[in-house]
């Protein structure tokens, strides 16, 4: 089963981006005059428009440069086009930064504060009577993308440190795609438990839009670097450092700025580095996911 996630990975990385024809002109280089900007399509896709499109903005105007949104199908789209030098900034999670920085150089530069210390959850359907990890084995159990940090990686770590091996000790094992839809197949009762982002499901219970009733927390992960955005090495060093102060310029104490950084879930952003993502490179290694 290892082999299939591998396979899964490599697959995923073999896929175009779908886009409009000539959105990924030749002439952008090192200091483009057009900054295409991405993201992992961890949630909902409507929603990941919806919360780029004020920042994009916001950078337009803090570069004086024209910034577009590129949607993607999927995690590993997102490492392809880094590396073909067809998107110039993309937000990640920990796994596919590092995934990035190993297959296109990319170097990451900034991210929210509370990334630094990021946590997965582990939850499990009421009815089912999981209360702990242990009690996980011979039931249903889903992660989220396979690329994932919050939703496959991380959990999968933990999970192997504690003796549960997903191939051998879960009656059935899936990849919802999101950690929304994790959350929901849970809560219906499609599997028995599963594990996602803790900010997705902050989000989700805040809106009402997950029944506590029936579907609980039973385990929270240590923490761990996880998202940023992160640059591709084509991009000169100069242009590099005006983005990172552009986000790190964002003040929430500012009306203006609130509303970018409120869709962002974030307070503030601070710089990142390659090295912070040592402990996910080892945790991917370990788990056979990265190579």
């Amino acid at each position: 089963m290892m082999l299939l996630f591998r396979k899964l990975l490599l697959a995923g990385l073999a896929i175009v981006i779908c886009m409009p024809s000539g959105a990924w002109s030749a002439e952008n280089a090192g200091n483009p005059s057009v900054l295409r900007v991405s993201a992992i399509p961890d949630e909902d896709p409507t929603r990941l428009l919806r919360k780029f499109e004020p920042m994009a903005n916001y950078l337009e105007a803090k570069l004086g440069m024209k910034v577009k949104f590129i949607p993607v199908i999927d995690y590993a789209a997102t490492v392809e086009g880094m590396k073909a030098k067809k998107l110039d900034l993309v937000w990640y999670g920990g796994f596919t930064a590092v995934q990035a920085m190993h297959r296109a150089g990319a170097i990451p530069i900034v991210q929210r504060a509370r990334d630094t210390k990021f946590h997965s959850k582990f939850i499990a359907s009421v009815k089912s009577g999981i209360t702990g990890l242990e009690e996980l084995k011979g039931h249903t159990f889903s992660f989220g993308s396979v690329s994932s940090t919050s939703g496959h990686l991380m959990p999968r770590y933990y999970l192997l440190g504690k003796g549960i091996d997903p191939e051998k000790h879960f009656k059935r094992m899936s990849f919802s795609g999101a950690h929304d839809a994790t959350a929901k197949w849970v809560e219906s009762g499609k599997v028995d438990a599963g594990a996602l982002n803790e900010a997705v499901w902050a989000r989700l219970v805040n809106e009402g839009k997950v029944d506590t009733g029936k579907v609980k927390v039973i385990w929270t992960t240590p923490s761990y670097y996880d998202y940023n955005w992160t640059v591709g090495k084509h991009i000169d060093a100069a242009l590099r450092e005006k983005i990172r102060d552009a986000f790190m310029a964002l003040d929430y104490d500012k009306p203006a700025d609130r509303k970018i950084m409120d869709l962002q879930r974030a307070k503030s952003f601070i710089a990142t580095y390659p090295e912070n993502y040592q402990g996910i490179e080892k945790a991917a290694k370990s788990a056979g996911l990265l190579r």
